[in-house]
């Protein structure tokens, strides 16, 4: 594995990385939290850009320029709502991991940057959620050499504290 993740606590809109992703809507044109803060942060051209996506369903990701913000990319990943793990919710925040890997891959990126997808009004539960996203980016910087850093930015301290013992179990 070439590329290394990093668990910070921090403002994702202030992230200097080729790519930031967005817990974007299915929308793509704003909302609250980590993707009102995103289009906040980046100005009224984001949302001009994501006006022309036609959307985007939950599992799937599309990606912006970063506008204002230090990031030059905005990937925006839309994961599931929880309504309890029998409508596919775990795939579909796998899927918008593997989504938005590929996409900065394919945009040139080296660095990328993470919210913790789906955990906030979504309800996804934050531990299997971290759990995915350490899965899935682990996977693929196991299979992929072209991505040096890979962030998960936790804006609060329990994402924190579960990201980084997921991390770092004590032996």
């Amino acid at each position: 594995m070439s590329g290394k993740i990093k668990i910070i606590r921090g403002d994702i809109t202030e992230m200097d990385c080729d790519a930031i992703v967005n817990a974007a809507n299915s929308s793509l044109l704003g909302g609250g939290g980590v993707d009102g803060a995103i289009h906040r942060a980046a100005g009224p051209e984001l949302l001009e850009a994501c006006s022309h996506l036609n959307g985007c369903p939950a599992g799937k990701a599309k990606i912006t320029p970063g506008f204002r913000l230090k990031a030059k990319f905005v990937i925006h990943a839309v994961g599931p709502v929880w309504h309890g793990g029998s409508n596919n919710e775990e795939e579909l925040l796998s899927s918008c991991y593997r989504e938005s890997l590929l996409l900065a891959v394919a945009s040139g990126c080296t660095t990328v940057a993470f919210p913790n997808i789906s955990t906030g009004v979504y309800r996804f539960p934050k531990t299997e959620a971290a759990k995915i996203a350490i899965r899935e980016v682990s996977r693929f910087l196991g299979s992929d050499n072209t991505l040096k850093d890979v962030f998960f930015v936790c804006f609060d301290t329990e994402n924190l504290d579960i990201y980084k013992e997921l991390c770092n179990p004590p032996t």
